[in-house]
């Protein structure tokens, strides 16, 4: 969608180009996974170098790092649509960084390979010798190598997450605001609408409520591997593969000519199938607008 509109208008607007990194972001670490998987299976007796495994996980966790910030600096934009703040020191500090979008999604790739890369020096291969064991996975077994996983998870997870919650607050409290305007007011042709904000509001939230969600999961994952040792490294990567799903959903969702078309190809094929009906999915209609309202 992003890129149709490219070729329409010659340009990006600062969300679409958010998405187009995320999307690239999400590729590239469903790719990388498919292959480290691929390989794991086919080296059985892991007769590949350990440095290969170790590269393909240092851009795994990296990708990772970036689909995190990407997510989060999503939020941070609509957020700043959305929200006006009297703070003329933070709202500066805001205009700068969208105006330049650009070079902050290609730095977030950046500064996830930089601090990944420590985990080539700092982890160490596992040294299990099941018959159910990966090829390639490294574990923090010294006192540096869990400094230094404490310090990825705060870095890739937590501060990104904490971003997320505080344009989650900044969000709610709009909506909450306008709200109550809306109650309070007595009359109806003068009443603040939502009408073009409710849907950027509602995927900017659920993307804030999945992002927490796949938080908890993903710190006790890296739990088990740090404190008890467990080698549930695909876990990280399934559980990472459901986020980036169910967030591409999400950010469909709210693109909404896009979400219509889809919801309308996917109810016409169910039409093949009468015994799926049950499926289809509401489609919504198109008002005919009033020339006395302002499109916002």
């Amino acid at each position: 969608m992003s890129l149709w509109n490219y070729k329409q208008q010659k340009k990006w607007s600062p969300s679409e180009t958010i998405i187009v990194a995320l999307s690239v972001a999400d590729v590239a670490h469903q790719i990388i996974c498919y292959f480290w998987m691929t390989m794991d299976e086919v080296d059985a007796n892991c007769n590949i170098a350990q440095m290969t495994y170790a590269v393909m996980l240092v851009l795994i966790f990296s990708s990772k790092f970036t689909i995190m910030w990407d997510t989060s600096f999503l939020t941070f934009y609509y957020s700043t649509k959305l929200v006006n703040t009297p703070n003329r020191c933070y709202t500066r500090i805001q205009a700068v960084i969208l105006k330049h979008v650009t070079l902050a999604v290609i730095l977030i790739p950046l500064c996830g390979l930089g601090t990944c890369i420590p985990m080539l020096v700092v982890f160490h291969s596992d040294n299990y010798t099941g018959t159910n064991r990966d090829c390639g996975v490294l574990f923090p077994d010294t006192v540096s190598g869990k400094a230094y996983e404490v310090l990825y998870l705060l870095l890739s997870d937590v501060l990104p997450g904490l971003l997320m919650m505080k344009c989650c607050i900044s969000i709610s409290v709009h909506l909450a605001v306008h709200l109550r305007k809306m109650k309070a007011s007595t009359n109806g042709t003068h009443a603040p609408k939502l009408g073009s904000q409710m849907r950027v509001i509602q995927m900017a939230l659920c993307l804030v409520a999945i992002f927490v969600i796949f938080l908890v999961v993903d710190l006790y994952v890296n739990y088990e591997i740090v404190v008890n040792h467990e080698n549930a490294i695909v876990l990280t990567f399934f559980f990472t593969s459901v986020y980036t799903t169910v967030a591409a959903t999400v950010l469909i969702y709210g693109k909404k000519t896009l979400w219509k078309r889809l919801t309308h190809e996917f109810n016409v094929f169910l039409d093949g199938y009468p015994c799926l009906s049950c499926l289809k999915v509401p489609e919504q209609k198109t008002r005919p607008s009033s020339p006395a309202k302002v499109k916002n």
